[in-house]
């Protein structure tokens, strides 16, 4: 497993590419605004699928790669494997019970808010341990996807005291007659602390028809809960649904983070071929998927779901797929209105984060999102960040900017450091560090 710590430099395009772009940058024609110079470099190349990374105020940064496990960079750049998956190797300690498949893995990381007192880190990977009876088929719960608690040693060379403290939240065992559809799908992974110091848990509909609107199941919600993986007190989930869940009707949601003006949440989901989104999470609301058959003038589906009908592995016009399952269906009444959407298109909108620092000039403030580049029947490829001003009422946007940093990748995580740079993972297993260097 090879992890080597790289100062490589990537050339940068010269300017920007703006679409939509603010009105007073549209007036002026950017005189007088502070457009910072964006640099990336790589800081750790060949990994494996890395998948999420966090930071401590140190610059020390936890992170995972899929298959592999959880490891860390300290801050003088050396690189400590924590925790390894079943059959992974070189890690101090690894648990049996954990596997990757599909989309399915080690996902997403998270220190504590109190982590320099209670030394806690929270990580999301897929898991046999509470399978039970409900594996068996498709339509079953399956519950395969836990979070973890450890405490991380003083040394940075190990972790302890593995606490499983959600252990419900489902996952998609079998193959299905659905574009995509092995093991694994629609899995989400996200996890972030938000305001007041509280998880939060974002998932995925597992290619399963019921889960996003399905309040006693866990697929297709974001939680929101304490240390111990207790819900909020404040939590507003709709009478008898999991107290745990802060909203619902989620398809697959990569990212989530928090706006630094108000610590409203945001969350980057993907779409069928229809309508990535980003949305405005308000406490007990429903983002409108939902893809059971029988319902919302539906007949039957294959397998029972209907996130990719009509003709579901054929091209064709996403606004007829939209209409026959919309993203946002409007016949909720709690529908938490998308503040975004792909220009109709699904490219595969990954992990989010909003841009701190003065450097970041007149981006400070955006929402990074990471597009994965998906290009299927009609759809147009790609593979970009997009820095998105979004209105102050969340409910829309003021522009868009794609990030100049001259090449393409499948963008997987996204994350602020303490250094006001923006950390980037890829697929292809790279990390990079992102910088914004203020030019007035």
């Amino acid at each position: 497993m090879m992890k080597k710590i790289s100062n490589l430099h990537v050339g940068v395009l010269a300017s920007a590419v703006i679409i939509g772009a603010p009105l007073t940058s549209q007036a002026d024609g950017h005189q007088g605004m502070d457009v910072p110079k964006i640099t990336p470099t790589a800081v750790l190349e060949g990994l494996q699928d890395p998948w999420d990374m966090a930071f401590l105020p140190d610059g020390t940064m936890f992170y995972t790669e899929k298959c592999e496990g959880l490891s860390v960079r300290t801050a003088d750049g050396a690189v400590n494997a924590l925790y390894g998956m079943e059959e992974t190797e070189g890690y101090a300690d690894s648990g049996d019970d954990l596997f990757c498949e599909g989309q399915a893995g080690m996902l997403g990381v998270v220190p504590d808010r109190h982590f320099t007192k209670n030394r806690y880190l929270y990580v999301y990977s897929s898991s046999t341990k509470y399978h039970g009876d409900g594996c068996k088929t498709n339509f079953e719960k399956c519950d395969g996807n836990i979070v973890m608690r450890f405490t991380v040693s003083e040394d940075l060379k190990s972790v302890s005291d593995r606490t499983d403290i959600v252990t419900d939240i489902q996952y998609k065992p079998f193959d299905s007659d659905q574009p995509f559809g092995g093991p694994g799908a629609h899995n989400g992974g996200r996890l972030r602390v938000g305001p007041g110091g509280y998880i939060w848990v974002a998932g995925g509909d597992r290619h399963r028809g019921i889960c996003p609107q399905d309040g006693t199941l866990l697929c297709g919600k974001v939680l929101r809960i304490d240390s111990d993986g207790n819900a909020h007190p404040d939590n507003n989930p709709p009478e008898g649904f999991d107290k745990r869940i802060y909203t619902y009707g989620h398809r697959n949601v990569q990212g989530i983070d928090f706006r630094p003006s108000d610590g409203k949440a945001f969350t980057a989901e993907h779409g069928p071929w229809h309508n990535d989104e980003i949305t405005a999470l308000v406490n007990g609301g429903n983002a409108g998927w939902d893809p059971a058959q029988n319902t919302g003038g539906r007949g039957e589906c294959p397998d029972e779901y209907c996130g990719y009908e009509p003709n579901q592995k054929d091209a064709m016009d996403p606004a007829l797929r939209a209409a026959y399952t919309p993203m946002s269906d409007t016949r909720f009444e709690d529908l938490m209105p998308a503040s975004w959407n792909n220009n109709g298109y699904s490219q595969g909108t990954g992990s989010a984060a909003f841009l701190k620092g003065g450097n970041w000039g007149v981006y400070e403030g955006h929402l990074a999102v990471g597009i994965m580049g998906i290009g299927f029947g009609d759809t147009p490829e790609g593979s970009r960040i997009d820095m998105i001003s979004l209105t102050p009422d969340g409910l829309g946007i003021n522009g868009i900017t794609r990030m100049p940093l001259g090449f393409s990748a499948r963008f997987r995580g996204l994350v602020m450091g303490p250094d006001n740079a923006l950390y980037v993972a890829t697929d292809a297993g790279d990390i990079y560090r992102v910088t914004a260097e203020s030019l007035q």
